[in-house]
């Protein structure tokens, strides 16, 4: 019989030990994999999506909200502003760039976001295949929409009303996928990009069916006004009945509305003065995204070292448990141990027996607290949070999980060095003399 069988074989006789040992350790590595894998998660959305954007300008409300809503896309927009706002904004001589987006329809939990053809330089995005849009009613899409949504150059899909998927709204105008972006790690992966005019004309046509239905129902006060991207001057003017009069409205970006602003500042001492006056003089407001990300960073960093702490005081307590069952194990079979050194083994294969035993703990734990957590978030994220589609984690790299996995082995080499102390000092025939 094998050295490794043995261990085995110690193992599945002492099931309980060898139970709450795995059980213990698997639950500090799932919590302790956790975390690192949040933290990653976290930073890799602040260094990859934030870009160049320096400041977000949008609606009133919650900057953090406007900041997740219009950079991450993972929350639901503070209201519209007006698209002269950015006719405004783009002259100003302290920005570079600035980026209109309009959003407010999904195709499967993938958000659809109107925007410019500078919208893809923030995330240096290049096709993969296709051609950029040219028309209203075009769309180029993520990699990771192409991939779950199996949608190909050529293709048509019906969108549908709001930033949660439904089949309750759905638009009868369709979209005509014209190319497919590179992966880029990205938020833009997970996004369909069109432009404004499509957003405006979708829901202009919708504006226009409940005219017609307000029209035809004289009793009715008013009909549901369409939240995302119209506004009450927007309705005022589609009273008109003439056609010639709503294809005026429609190509009139004076009387549009966006969701947001994208700005690049030419100089950083720009962010000293411009978003206080924005937020003081105007109706709107400005949000820096990297101030509002560190600080929900700091909001949540209590709860992650508390977590953390906790993690690190079970895998103590997992390593006192290995300990006390190989050292339970080598009190209670010093008799078989004795017996197998005088038939020829040697300390140094006692001590391989007593190695492996740990090893295999650790090996299954490690792979069952891996499972747990990546089970966990999954659930976490998909259900709870954001939707299938809102792919926020990142799988960690060799070089996050190594430091969790040097810490381990150390615990469970300080636990055997521990345990083998009455190995080393044995005294064979003194054992097998008293034994009966």
């Amino acid at each position: 019989m094998t050295i490794w069988k043995i261990s085995l074989h110690n193992i599945k006789s002492k099931p309980l030990y060898a139970f709450l040992s795995i059980f213990i350790l698997s639950l500090s590595i799932a919590l302790l994999l956790g975390i690192q894998q949040i933290k990653a998660s976290f930073q890799h959305q602040i260094a990859h999506n934030l870009g160049n954007i320096d400041l977000v300008i949008g609606a009133k409300g919650s900057p953090l909200q406007l900041t997740l809503a219009s950079v991450l896309h993972l929350d639901h927009p503070t209201g519209n502003i007006p698209y002269k706002a950015f006719d405004t904004f783009s002259k100003n001589p302290m920005i570079d760039t600035a980026i209109p987006i309009s959003y407010g329809d999904t195709y499967k939990g993938y958000r659809i976001v109107g925007s410019t053809p500078d919208f893809l330089t923030l995330y240096k995005a290049k096709l993969e295949e296709g051609l950029p849009i040219q028309h209203p009613m075009e769309v180029i899409i993520g990699y990771t929409v192409a991939q779950e949504s199996q949608l190909k150059i050529g293709d048509t899909f019906l969108s549908s009303h709001g930033l949660i998927d439904n089949d309750i709204h759905i638009h009868e105008d369709a979209f005509t996928v014209v190319g497919i972006l590179k992966p880029t790690q990205k938020v833009i992966d997970r996004l369909i990009i069109c432009n404004l005019d499509s957003i405006w004309d979708l829901h202009h046509h919708d504006t226009s069916e409940n005219e017609d239905v307000h029209e035809a129902h004289q009793d009715h006060d008013s009909h549901d006004h369409h939240d995302s991207i119209e506004t009450h001057a927007h309705h005022n003017e589609l009273e008109n009945p003439h056609e010639e009069h709503k294809e005026h409205v429609q190509h009139d970006h004076k009387h549009k509305d966006i969701t947001s602003l994208l700005i690049t500042l030419r100089t950083p001492s720009a962010l000293l003065t411009l978003p206080r006056h924005i937020n003081e003089a105007t109706n709107m407001q400005a949000a820096i995204p990297k101030y509002e990300l560190n600080k929900l960073y700091e909001y949540t960093g209590v709860g992650i070292t508390t977590i953390t702490l906790i993690a690190y005081i079970i895998l103590v307590i997992s390593g006192i448990t290995i300990f006390i069952s190989l050292y339970k194990m080598v009190k209670e079979r010093a008799f078989d141990l004795a017996l197998m050194r005088s038939y020829g083994a040697s300390n140094s294969q006692l001590i391989k027996m007593l190695t492996y035993e740990a090893l295999a703990i650790v090996c299954v734990a490690f792979l069952i607290g891996w499972l747990l957590i990546q089970i966990g978030l999954y659930f976490l994220f998909t259900h709870t949070i954001s939707g299938l589609q809102q792919h926020v984690l990142q799988a960690l790299t060799f070089d996050q999980i190594l430091p969790i996995t040097a810490l381990v082995l150390v615990m469970t080499i300080t636990a055997i060095v521990s345990a083998i102390y009455p190995i080393i000092r044995m005294n064979i025939s003194t054992i097998l003399s008293h034994e009966k």
